[in-house]
């Protein structure tokens, strides 16, 4: 799936069949719905949902929680703006 592709997607009522948990997350965290986004990442191990899951608690405001899961995925600590960040992760994750 394109990240254009991805993006329309957004304005679904639910999001495309067959998404990996990150990519999912991202989808939900995109329309505004972070306790689901961070649910979906929530139990999974992969690198994917670490990477994911760093930038939701970066983007909840805690830090060190964010650290940590950037470490996990074995990404650094990211400090562009949010909305950038969700997009070249988006972009990362979904043109793969």
């Amino acid at each position: 799936m394109s990240f254009a592709e991805f993006k329309a997607s957004l304005g679904h009522d639910a999001p495309p069949a067959g998404l990996s948990p990150a990519l999912a997350a991202l989808w939900h965290d995109g329309r505004g719905d972070w306790a689901q986004a961070h649910r979906c990442v929530q139990d999974d191990a992969s690198p994917e949902a670490a990477w994911v899951h760093a930038y939701l608690h970066r983007k909840e405001g805690d830090a060190g929680n964010a650290a940590y899961w950037y470490a996990r995925a074995r990404r650094p600590v990211c400090d562009s703006e949010l909305a950038q960040e969700w997009e070249s992760t988006t972009r990362a994750l979904a043109d793969v």
